[in-house]
């Protein structure tokens, strides 16, 4: 896991896409450029978006690993805010 320790939290376990993004998207509007948020979110469709979509915004992923040894489970997101 990233060094770098993570001040926002959100978790999106709870949510399909493509509120999984929109709920993560508001989040990251809401804290400071340089900033790190860390993000439970599931595996599959929101595996694959979420992470996409932030890179795509110029933000910067830090790390992304199953939470846990289950792959198929819930995974942990650590993203910087450009």
């Amino acid at each position: 896991m990233s060094n770098d320790e993570a001040a926002h939290f959100l978790d999106i376990t709870g949510f399909v896409c493509p509120m999984t993004f929109v709920r993560t998207k508001l989040m990251i509007e809401k804290i400071p450029s340089g900033a790190i948020a860390e993000i439970r979110l599931n595996a599959g469709e929101p595996l694959v978006n979420v992470p996409r979509s932030l890179g795509e915004h110029g933000h910067e992923i830090l790390y992304l690993e199953p939470e846990g040894d289950d792959a198929k489970g819930v995974h942990i997101l650590r993203v910087r805010k450009a």
